[in-house]
C-alpha cells in the first residue's frame, strides 16, 4: 500500500507540473511568441521529469508498468479537469464525468488479478 500512495503522490506532483507545461501558456503567454511559450514549457517540463522517473521507477518494483500507466491516465484527468475549470475558466462538461466513469473501469480491469 505504501508503493501506491507514495506513487500516486509523485505522479500527481509530475502531472501538475506537465499540465500547466502543456496548457499553462494558453493562459500566460497569449501575446508571446509560440517558441517562447515552447521553450518555458519545456523547463517546466524538465521538473515533470525529475519527479516522473523516479516515481515510475520506484513503482515497478512492484506494479506492472499497464498499472502505472493507468495510474497515470486517471491522474491527468485528476488532475485536468480542476485544472481546466479552476485555472483556464472552461466549462465544466457532462463528458469529464464519462471519461471518469471509463477510467474507473480501466482501473478495476488492469488491477485484476
Amino acid at each position: 500500500m505504501r508503493t501506491i500512495l507514495t506513487v500516486v503522490s509523485g505522479l500527481t506532483l509530475s502531472n501538475l507540473f506537465m499540465t500547466f507545461a502543456w496548457y499553462g501558456h494558453l493562459k500566460n503567454m497569449k501575446t508571446q511568441h509560440w517558441w517562447i511559450a515552447a521553450l518555458v514549457s519545456w523547463g517546466i517540463a524538465l521538473f515533470e521529469y525529475i519527479v516522473q522517473v523516479p516515481t515510475n521507477r520506484f513503482g515497478h518494483q512492484e506494479l506492472t508498468v499497464g498499472q502505472l500507466k493507468i495510474m497515470q491516465e486517471v491522474i491527468t484527468l485528476s488532475v485536468f479537469i480542476p485544472f481546466s475549470i479552476m485555472y483556464l475558466k472552461e466549462p465544466f462538461k457532462m463528458n469529464y464525468l464519462w471519461a471518469g466513469l471509463c477510467m474507473v473501469g480501466a482501473v478495476y480491469f488492469m488491477f485484476k488479478t
